[in-house]
């Protein structure tokens, strides 16, 4: 029996698109494709190469490079369609899909290469593994020209760019958004999200000086631990400054200066109502712990320090398309905060960040849309 095959999920009845994770790079895409498929179409999700994060997607690792291993997980899953990311290309896999006459999509197209160890095989098998792709979309001009060069045809690769990553935007009760909205109106508003206590007395320093500027400005602050907001409170009081406290079920008077929330829960509420984010972890931290992803999907204009933790990609994009302001220090905050206190200005930079964030959005639909074509003409090929 081959190795994997004891230990595999049931297959569900009905028909089901397989999505394997070719990388790092492409993990959210594929998770938002997961997403979409499970909630959109009447399909059943596998997923390998990386954990979904989704529920409802079913898991397994991806078969061994031999002919026995990829059969028994063929016969086992039996997918109408499946979506691959990134580069790595599986002669032997692909040649028994091919043989199979399943339908392969390629997204989130970079380099392609054979499997580690691999780089040996026999002239040709790069050019016969891409034949199997049905449709390549790849992220942009120089991983087209690379896969063309590899041997892929011309017709089958398209420069779409990258899929759409995970970045729903964050719910939250909207009756309590008009309420607050109206309590900070004509109020400067920013939030300190997931900061961790190390950059408290940074964010408290930039809220200090933002106040010469903006004597009315409000900072919501959350720090990283909830278990901070009560003592945080209390030592803000002791200092001097204007608190009010969610957790005591306070709300923000016309002379709060800071509002001390701690629920991650709400994280959509205040990006909602805070034209300006400042993502905590950056400066002192290990790293960002909060998708900047998520306050761009909402209009806040985002502030972060060097050290991106697991988001450095996303960050990198939107340094690129400069749609986020990197700060390295205390006095860098003080200035950017200061700056994007202009509301033309920190608008830019929301709308800059917007467009990042939807730009992948027309490759996925375009996935979505050619899978339904594909998965309604094999359901029949699904099943046990």
């Amino acid at each position: 029996m081959p190795e994997g095959a004891a230990r595999r999920p049931a297959r569900p009845s009905g028909p089901l698109v397989w999505l394997h994770v070719g990388g790092p790079a492409s993990v959210s895409g594929m998770r938002e494709l997961a997403v979409r498929l499970t909630e959109e179409e009447d399909v059943a999700v596998l997923m390998t190469g990386a954990p979904s994060g989704a529920g409802g997607v079913l898991h397994d690792d991806i078969p061994a490079e031999t002919a026995a291993e990829v059969r028994a997980f063929l016969d086992h899953w039996h997918p109408g369609a499946a979506v691959f990311s990134e580069g790595e290309i599986r002669p032997a896999l692909l040649h028994e899909a091919a043989e199979r006459r399943l339908p392969i999509l390629l997204a989130d197209a970079r380099d392609p290469h054979l499997p580690r160890g691999r780089e040996s095989w026999i002239p040709g098998a790069m050019r016969r593994a891409l034949a199997a792709f049905t449709k390549i979309y790849a992220i942009d001009a120089a991983a087209a020209r690379a896969f063309r060069k590899a041997g892929a045809a011309q017709g089958k690769v398209t420069i779409a760019g990258r899929l759409e990553e995970s970045s729903s935007a964050l719910p939250c009760l909207e009756a309590e958004r008009e309420y607050l909205a109206k309590l900070m109106v004509a109020r400067p508003v920013w939030f300190g999200a997931g900061v961790p206590e190390g950059e408290e007395g940074v964010v408290i320093e930039a809220q200090r000086q933002a106040m010469q500027m903006a004597h009315r400005i409000l900072l919501i602050l959350m720090p990283q631990d909830p278990a901070r907001a009560g003592p945080l409170a209390r030592s803000l009081e002791e200092a001097g400054w204007r608190v009010a406290s969610r957790n005591d079920e306070s709300e923000p008077e016309h002379d709060t200066e800071i509002y001390i929330v701690s629920d991650q829960a709400e994280l959509g509420l205040w990006y909602r109502l805070a034209p300006i984010t400042y993502l905590g972890g950056g400066l002192s931290g290990t790293g960002l712990h909060l998708s900047p992803l998520e306050p761009a999907a909402l209009g806040s204009a985002i502030v972060h320090g060097p050290r991106p933790g697991a988001f450095g990609a996303p960050l990198g994009r939107l340094g690129a398309a400069r749609a986020a302001r990197a700060v390295a220090s205390g006095r860098d905050l003080n200035e950017a905060l200061g700056d994007l206190l202009s509301p033309d200005r920190a608008a830019r930079l929301a709308q800059a960040a917007w467009g990042v964030v939807s730009e992948g959005a027309e490759v996925t639909e375009n996935v979505l849309v050619t899978l339904r074509g594909l998965t309604g003409a094999r359901t029949a090929s699904g099943g046990g």
